[in-house]
C-alpha cells in the first residue's frame, strides 16, 4: 500500500515537473519571438511592460527550478542577433543591459545590497533619465571616429559606421588632445518629440506609413542600408559611459568621466546629477517624473549608477547586468487589453467618433475602459477589429488611444469595422467629404446628441460659464424635454429644476441665478458659445473685435468674412 502511495507521489511530481518545463519553454519561445520583433524587425508587437512581465515570470521559474536554466535562455542574453545586412562587430567589453526596478522598495533593496557588499554607510550615485532609444557604441582611435556599432546581443553587434557618421551631434573627431589612444563611447541614439512629429508629417505628405513611436523610428533609421536615408532622419545621441579604453587612465568617478566626454565634444544628458543614498535616488525619480512631459525626448525611467569606478569594479556583474546600476522604470504608459466593442458617439458639430470599449486595464496611473479611435481612416490604417488584443497608450492627461493590434492573438472570424451610413442617434444621413476624414450627421439640432453637446458647450467655463450646469444635468433636461436648445435655458424656473433628480431648492435657485449672471458676458465669448463650425475662441474674438455687436455681424457678407 505504501509503495503504491510513493509511486503516486512520484508520478504527480513528474507531471508537475513536465508542466513547469512546458511553461518555461513557452515563455522562452514568446520572449525570443518578441525579441526578434523588437530588435531585428523594429516592429514590436507588445508594450515593454508586457515583455518585462514575461521576462520576470521566466526568471522566477528558473530561480525556483535551477535545472530549467539553459545557456540559450533569454534571461542569459542582452538582446537578439544582428541583422544580416550589416557586418558583425565584436565588442571588446560586453555591452550589458540593466536590471529593472518598478517601485521604491526594489530601489531600497538595490541600495541595501550595495551597502552590504561595499560595507559602507552611504553610496554616491550618478542619476540620469533613461532614454527610450537605441544603444550604440562609438569607437575613436587617436580622436578619429573609426566605427559605430549597435549593441546586438551584447557581445556581437552590427557595424553601422556609415550611418552614425551622418548624425550631426556625433563628432567625427574629438576636441582637444588629452583623450585616450583608443576610446569606446557608449550612448543612446534617439529622436526628439519634435523631430518625430516632423518625420511623420513628411511621411504623411508622401502618403507613406506613419511611424508608431520615436524609439522605433530611431532604430529603423540606424539600420538603413542606404546611409543617405539615415542622413534625412532627425537623429541625436547622448553618451552615458565608456567601454574599452587604452593609452590613458580616466578619472575614478563616473560623473567625472562623463564630464570628460563632454569636454571632448560628445553630448551628454543635461539632466545628469550626482546624488547620495536612497533618499537622493527617490527624490531624483520624483523630480524627473514631474518634468517628464516637458522634456524634449521620450524617457521610460531613470538610471542610478554607483559613482566610484573602484566600487563598480569591486561589485562586478551578474550574467546580464552590472550589480552597481539599476533602471527605475516609470509606470507603464502602454499595456495590453481586449477590444470588447466599438461604439459611435455624435459630437456637437455632428462629427461621428468611434470609441473603443475595452476590458479594464491599469495604464499610466489610471484604470482605462475606453479609448478614442479618432475616425474611419485611423481604424482602417491600424486594422482594428472587435475581439482584437490591442496595445493601449496613455501619457499624462492625454486621452487613451489604441497604438496597434497584436495580430498573432487575433481570433478567427473578426470583421472590419465601418462607420454607419445613418446617425446612430437620430437616423439622419451621414456624410463624409471626399477630401476629409470626418463623417458627420446631417441632422443638425434635430439630432438629440448634437443638441446635448451644443448646450454643454454653450454652458462651459470658457463659453458662457454657467456654474452648476454640468453634463449630467444637461442630459436630464433634454431627456425630460424641459429644454430643446440653448435659448430654453433662460426660460427654466426654480420649481422645474428643484423637481429633478439630485437637485434641491437651493441648488435650483443657484442655477437660475447663474443663468441670469451669464447674460453679462462679452460678445466674443457669446460667439464662441454658439458652437459655430470652425469658429474657435480666437476666431470668435476676431469677429467680435471687427464687428462690435451682433447686428453688424448679421449684415456681413461672405466676402467680408473671408477678408477677416
Amino acid at each position: 500500500m505504501l509503495g503504491a502511495e510513493n509511486k503516486q507521489v512520484m508520478n504527480s511530481k513528474k507531471i508537475l515537473s513536465k508542466i513547469i518545463m512546458q511553461q518555461a519553454e513557452s515563455l522562452r519561445e514568446q520572449l525570443n519571438y518578441h525579441n526578434y520583433r523588437y530588435y531585428i524587425l523594429d516592429d514590436p508587437e507588445i508594450p515593454d511592460a508586457e515583455f518585462d512581465r514575461l521576462f520576470q515570470e521566466l526568471q522566477a521559474l528558473e530561480s525556483s527550478h535551477p535545472e530549467l536554466l539553459t545557456a540559450d535562455s533569454p534571461t542569459q542574453r542582452v538582446g537578439s542577433l544582428p541583422v544580416s545586412g550589416f557586418s558583425k562587430v565584436q565588442h571588446a567589453v560586453p555591452m550589458l543591459s540593466l536590471a529593472n526596478a518598478f517601485d521604491d522598495q526594489e530601489v531600497n533593496d538595490f541600495n541595501n545590497r550595495i551597502i552590504d557588499m561595499l560595507d559602507v554607510n552611504e553610496v554616491e550615485y550618478v542619476a540620469e533619465p533613461k532614454l527610450d532609444g537605441l544603444a550604440v557604441s562609438l569607437l575613436y582611435e587617436n580622436g578619429v571616429l573609426v566605427r559605430g556599432a549597435t549593441r546586438g546581443d551584447g557581445n556581437t553587434g552590427e557595424d553601422i559606421t556609415q550611418n552614425v557618421r551622418t548624425i550631426p551631434t556625433i563628432p567625427l573627431h574629438l576636441i582637444g588632445k588629452d583623450y585616450p589612444d583608443v576610446l569606446e563611447v557608449r550612448g543612446e541614439v534617439f529622436i526628439t518629440k519634435k523631430g518625430f512629429e516632423q518625420l511623420n508629417r513628411q511621411q504623411k505628405k508622401k502618403e507613406e506609413k506613419l511611424y508608431v513611436n520615436p524609439r522605433n523610428s530611431a532604430a529603423g533609421s540606424l539600420r538603413q542600408l542606404d546611409s543617405r536615408i539615415t542622413a534625412e532622419r532627425p537623429l541625436e545621441m547622448y553618451c552615458y559611459g565608456v567601454g574599452n579604453v587604452e593609452g590613458l587612465a580616466l578619472p575614478d568617478r563616473h560623473s567625472d568621466i562623463i564630464e570628460k566626454l563632454s569636454q571632448w565634444g560628445l553630448r551628454v544628458s543635461p539632466e545628469l546629477e550626482v546624488i547620495r543614498g536612497l533618499k537622493g535616488c527617490l527624490k531624483y525619480y520624483q523630480a524627473i517624473s514631474k518634468e517628464r512631459d516637458a522634456l524634449a525626448y521620450e524617457i521610460d525611467g531613470v538610471v542610478f549608477k554607483v559613482n566610484r569606478i573602484g566600487q563598480q569594479e569591486e561589485m562586478g556583474f551578474v550574467a546580464r547586468a552590472p550589480r552597481w546600476a539599476i533602471a527605475y522604470k516609470f509606470p507603464a504608459q502602454e499595456e495590453l487589453t481586449k477590444l470588447l466593442a466599438i461604439e459611435v458617439q455624435v459630437g456637437r458639430t455632428g462629427a461621428l467618433t468611434p470609441v473603443a470599449r475595452l476590458e479594464p486595464v491599469f495604464v499610466g496611473g489610471v484604470t482605462v475602459t475606453n479609448a478614442t479611435l479618432h475616425n474611419q481612416d485611423e481604424i482602417d490604417r491600424k486594422d482594428v477589429r472587435v475581439g482584437d488584443t490591442v496595445v493601449i497608450r496613455r501619457a499624462g492627461d492625454v486621452i487613451p488611444e489604441i497604438v496597434s493590434v497584436v495580430l498573432s492573438k487575433r481570433p478567427k472570424g473578426t470583421r472590419r469595422f465601418k462607420l454607419p451610413n445613418k446617425c446612430p442617434v437620430c437616423g439622419s444621413d451621414v456624410e463624409k467629404p471626399e477630401d476629409g476624414s470626418i463623417a458627420r450627421c446631417t441632422g443638425g439640432l434635430f439630432c438629440e446628441a448634437q443638441r446635448k453637446e451644443a448646450i454643454k458647450h454653450f454652458a462651459s467655463r470658457r463659453a458662457m460659464d454657467v456654474d452648476g450646469l454640468g453634463d449630467k444635468l444637461v442630459d436630464q433636461l433634454v431627456d425630460e424635454a424641459l429644454i430643446h436648445d440653448v435659448a430654453d435655458l433662460y426660460l427654466l424656473e426654480r420649481e422645474q429644476l428643484a423637481g429633478l433628480e439630485r437637485m434641491a431648492d437651493k441648488s435650483a435657485k443657484n442655477l437660475v441665478n447663474a443663468l441670469e449672471n451669464s447674460k453679462e458676458t462679452t460678445f466674443g465669448r457669446f460667439l464662441f458659445a454658439l458652437g459655430i463650425l470652425n469658429v474657435g475662441e480666437t476666431t470668435a474674438q476676431n469677429l467680435a473685435t471687427h464687428f462690435g455687436n451682433l447686428d453688424n455681424l448679421k449684415k456681413s457678407t461672405e466676402e467680408i468674412l473671408q477678408e477677416i
